[in-house]
């Protein structure tokens, strides 16, 4: 079954809002349920992994489209956002990590 086979699939038979981790740690795609008039849908989720393995925040950063990957990925690369992510890291306590286990299918991609 070819990936896009494989995502058509996800789509009608996914439960809404459902996680499905991918071979890519720490991205997973994501159903969106229908709303408004609008269709149900894929999205990709970028969430990075913790020390333990399982995502690092309840909800990570969800991409509907490819235009709005570009408009992220050219806000990330900025220098100011890197400068800005190295002042709060050097602000902020260190935090803990939870420990807690997550076992699903993997999507291969």
């Amino acid at each position: 079954m070819s990936g896009d086979e494989r995502l058509s699939q996800f789509l009608k038979e996914g439960k809404d809002w459902e996680r499905k981790p991918t071979n890519i740690a720490g991205v997973f795609l994501f159903k969106l349920p229908e709303y408004r008039g609008r269709p149900a849908t894929i999205a990709i989720e970028i969430n990075p992994l913790n020390s333990n393995g399982t995502p690092s925040k309840k909800r990570g950063i969800v991409i509907k489209s490819l235009e709005e990957l570009n408009s992220i990925l050219e806000l990330i690369s900025n220098s100011k956002v890197l400068q800005l992510a190295q002042s709060i890291d050097s602000v902020n306590p260190e935090r803990k990590t939870m420990v807690k286990s997550e076992s699903n299918e993997v999507f291969e991609i």
